[in-house]
């Protein structure tokens, strides 16, 4: 569904992605991990079209995006950090965003229900907690329908019942057969939910394997441990 091919970025000296080249497919849940400054998010970004690439491509549904934004329609994002209008309330802010998308379909509400948003929609987006805007950006991710959903740190900030309902709605979504890419830091909470792990390095795919491959190879019960094992093997070799 979405092919990175061979791409490039330099900013400045710094290569932030050397050469990178993965396939994400439909049905899968992936884990788009690795440390800090290793290129996850500027390879989400060039996903989306915020970064263009030196060189190489990107395709979803065997397209080039270059000089097509349509594809986009068909991608839920979620930041790690959203940021809105502050004089606007959230009513606001969601029927802005519905009347840019000008979705057609079936609107998907449930988080809107699940996390109660529809009592919320008259406060300003400054009054918010770091918690709730967290929950805005889920429920905008998923509020049109998207084949692909691109999350970043999801459950950064959200308590443990708002946390556990999202893991539910991304369980859900890729049995429906959606991609889903999430970036984490916390990788205790992705065992549930991920069906491959890609591990990141320097602007390189280190690894890229199917996560109970991966804990069978290492004999771990859990992803921390068994890409922990795998690391410090590689340190040492």
């Amino acid at each position: 569904m979405i092919k990175i091919d061979s791409i490039s970025k330099k900013f400045g000296k710094l290569q932030v992605l050397n050469s990178t080249t993965v396939e994400f497919k439909k049905g899968e849940c992936i884990a788009l991990i690795g440390p800090n400054g290793c290129g996850k998010t500027t390879l989400i970004k060039s996903i989306l079209g915020m970064v263009i690439p030196d060189s190489g491509d990107v395709l979803v549904n065997n397209t080039s995006i270059k000089n097509n934004y349509l594809y986009r329609n068909g991608i839920g994002y979620m930041p790690q950090i959203g940021r809105y209008p502050e004089n606007m309330n959230i009513g606001q802010v969601l029927d802005m965003i519905k009347n840019i998308r000008k979705y057609e379909n079936q609107l998907d509400e449930e988080l809107l229900h699940s996390y109660k948003i529809k009592d919320l929609l008259n406060k300003k987006m400054r009054t918010l907690s770091g918690g709730t805007t967290q929950k805005i950006s889920a429920v905008i991710a998923f509020l049109f329908n998207p084949d692909v959903l691109i999350l970043d740190e999801p459950t950064a900030g959200l308590d443990p019942l708002a946390s556990e309902i999202l893991k539910e709605k991304i369980l859900k979504e890729k049995n429906n057969g959606k991609l889903i890419i999430i970036t984490s830091h916390l990788l205790s909470e992705l065992d549930e939910l991920v069906t491959r792990i890609v591990f990141m390095q320097e602007g390189k795919i280190k690894f890229n394997k199917n996560a109970i491959e991966l804990k069978e190879e290492t004999q771990m019960v859990s992803i921390a441990k068994a890409i922990t094992h795998i690391l410090k093997a590689s340190i040492n070799e």
